[in-house]
């Protein structure tokens, strides 16, 4: 008796399930989610510290202002010796900034200059303007208050204060604010590495005669513009050769000296697009496909640095030049940021309600990222051509539209706004 194949039991040809795409918002959480921020930290300079990250809170060891002290050229005075609105008074002194004073003495004023300290008993400063001097006298034009153009001791900083936290990127604010308490030198997070590696037989490079079938590789200048825009330790593999012997050795060369791994290229399902495979090869990929337009196909993984020394991270990027660049802002740049040592939420999009002053009729099944910019009249302007290799709409924008599934839009309707001025920092 023969028997009956089980008709639960797929035939041998059958392809696998594809896993479903995930979304934006799923695969952002993903990421973050495993995202560890380094370890290692470092002493600098305070004046080379600019876009690195706290590893410690920094703490006042002094007041600032140190000394109560003027705000405004003019004269130190005792509010009550002024009372009358035309005061006449001696001249007694003249104190410019980084010298100290004698005691102001009853019925006289001291001429002062913006920073000077006061003078022991002087209680306010008027301004130069409501002033008239009158050889070694002068008339004050005006009743000032105790208090008035003073900066008292401590008014900006306390001693004892945190006044930066630990994971705070420092600005040029947050650098002129450590060195007004006298900090020489932070303590620091090292910088996040970053390998970056580039796929495709027709990429060239600019300066060289562009073979047949070729295209200037573009992605190499984009990502590691944006890669040193975020204070990234950046190393270069170049152009590697469209085969998966070559593909697994940089992966392997990579992930020695790198917390990152960044390729553009070669992680859709083609028969010449070796990445993925490569990566399974060589660790595992975690996060495949997004269903978002621009930049469906991202890849996040891990691959192995060898025998005990733990894992670099992988982001396989697309190809199209406009959705390496919108996928970079939207997941690496988060990515890094966390990495980097900042809070989560300091790293995510921030966007904005503004007016579309358009009409997008065509709803897409994915999340859209629109490229557009603002006009004079406060509404958003589209540029005219949304494909995902118009490298133009990324340098003529100053923003993204976040667009959800299925959502067309209509002049005057609101949307929200990602700017760059945001996204690039």
């Amino acid at each position: 008796m023969s028997s009956t194949p089980n008709s639960s039991t797929p035939p041998s040809s059958a392809k696998p399930a594809r896993a479903p795409m995930q979304s934006v918002s799923q695969a952002l959480e993903t990421l973050l989610s495993a995202a560890v921020p380094v370890a290692q930290r470092e002493i600098i300079d305070t004046l080379d510290a600019c876009e690195r990250v706290l590893a410690e809170p920094v703490t006042a060891s002094i007041d600032v202002p140190g000394m109560d002290n003027s705000q405004m050229d003019g004269y130190a005075v005792r509010a009550a010796d002024c009372a009358s609105g035309q005061a006449r008074l001696r001249v007694s002194q003249r104190i410019p900034a980084g010298h100290v004073g004698q005691p102001l003495e009853p019925g006289t004023a001291a001429r002062i200059f913006t920073g000077a300290m006061m003078p022991a008993g002087a209680d306010a400063v008027v301004m130069q303007e409501a002033c008239e001097a009158d050889g070694e006298h002068v008339v004050i034009r005006h009743v000032p208050a105790a208090g008035e153009w003073v900066r008292t001791i401590g008014e900006d900083i306390r001693q004892g204060s945190t006044i930066l936290a630990a994971g705070t990127r420092l600005r040029p604010q947050e650098l002129g604010l450590a060195a007004s308490i006298g900090q020489a030198q932070l303590q620091v997070l090292r910088r996040v590495r970053v390998a970056v590696f580039f796929t495709g037989d027709e990429l060239t490079m600019p300066g060289q005669p562009l073979k047949p079938g070729g295209i200037y590789n573009s992605n190499r200048f984009l990502l590691r513009g944006l890669l040193q825009k975020l204070g990234c330790q950046v190393s270069d593999f170049g152009i590697v050769p469209d085969s998966l012997q070559a593909t697994r050795e940089t992966l392997r060369e990579a992930a020695r000296e790198h917390d990152l791994i960044i390729t553009s290229g070669g992680v859709s399902v083609g028969e010449e697009d070796h990445v993925k495979p490569a990566v399974e090869a060589e660790g595992r990929i975690n996060m495949w496909q997004i269903a978002m337009k621009p930049g469906k196909p991202l890849a996040f993984g891990q691959v192995r640095r060898g025998e005990g020394t733990g894992e670099a991270f992988f982001m396989g990027l697309p190809g199209n030049p406009v959705s390496s660049f919108v996928t970079f802002l939207l997941f690496v740049r988060p990515f890094l940021l966390r990495l980097q040592g900042l809070p989560r939420e300091a790293v995510l999009p921030q966007a904005v309600a503004l007016r579309a002053d358009f009409d997008w009729p065509r709803a897409d099944r994915r999340q859209e990222f629109l490229r557009v910019r603002r006009n004079a009249q406060g509404g958003l302007d589209l540029f005219p051509s949304q494909g995902s290799a118009v490298l133009t709409s990324t340098a003529w924008a100053d923003g993204l539209i976040d667009n959800p599934p299925g959502q067309t839009i209509a002049a005057g309707d609101m949307v929200q706004f990602l700017a760059f001025d945001h996204l690039l920092n």
